[in-house]
């Protein structure tokens, strides 16, 4: 088990944190939003939509509010009209950062990373450069007191990658374009799913070994997450284990 994947499973109870300070709701449904306007407002014709209406479901944002956010998507009701942008950076100790956000206006989004990059230590990187070393996945999570063995009968048939155990929790990582069905295939199967969603994960990743070379770099990732207008971000690090402990004391 990595660090870099106990590092992603603390952002996820983060997130549940945040949702409670109603912070998380405003970011899915921008999610939500976007989805419904790039592919339809139909969830089963819509993998990410469909990927999007559950993650919010499962951060209880109100079904009203998600289906307001489709019929803006779709054009049913007026709204802000946000844009898909990413932006790519090296946090230090050579640790690359891909970023994704949803913005009304680029004009500010965009220095206000570079920004954020240059104070803290990194340097925003030209557009593909960081990109080809992270993959486009689905990640769903099921408890840990599930048997891996039924997990693996279910989930493999439906185009599922890999079951990991992470901090006692199962991990199944899909195609992103498979995330909908091996939930669904899960959920019949009488398996408890505490969350679906697609990410990045890095095909290599740095080893970060002291807590002098840990430190800025979630100094940045944390405060590059904070942004209002940046959905998600991801970073190739890799923690030991021992160490990552010492960092949530």
């Amino acid at each position: 088990m990595s660090g870099h994947s106990k590092w992603a499973t603390i952002k996820h109870k983060k997130g549940a944190a945040d949702a409670k300070r109603g912070k998380l709701f405003a970011k899915l449904i921008r999610q939500v939003e976007v989805a419904a306007r790039n592919g339809g407002g139909d969830p089963d014709a819509n993998p990410t939509l469909r990927t999007m209406f559950q993650k919010a479901r499962d951060a209880s944002v109100p079904l009203d509010t998600i289906e307001r956010a489709v019929k803006r998507g779709t054009g049913e009701l007026e709204g802000v009209t946000y844009e898909e942008v990413t932006y790519e950076g090296y946090a230090p100790n050579g640790v690359a950062v891909f970023v994704e956000a949803l913005t009304d206006n680029r004009n500010r989004t965009g220095p206000e990373m570079r920004s954020l990059f240059s104070k803290l230590g990194g340097s925003i990187a030209e557009p593909g450069s960081v990109a080809w070393q992270f993959e486009r996945k689905g990640v769903i999570r099921v408890p840990g007191s599930v048997s891996e063995d039924d997990i693996m009968m279910v989930a493999i048939d439906e185009g599922a990658e890999d079951i990991r155990d992470e901090a006692g929790t199962w991990v199944v990582v899909c195609d992103a374009s498979s995330t909908a069905a091996v939930r669904h295939a899960l959920e019949e199967a009488g398996i408890e799913v505490e969350s679906s969603d697609l990410t990045m994960l890095p095909t290599s990743t740095v080893q970060l070994d002291t807590v002098e070379a840990v430190k800025p770099v979630l100094r940045l990732i944390d405060a590059l997450d904070e942004h209002d207008d940046v959905q998600d971000v991801y970073a190739n690090f890799d923690i030991p284990d021992g160490l990552l402990e010492k960092l949530e004391a």
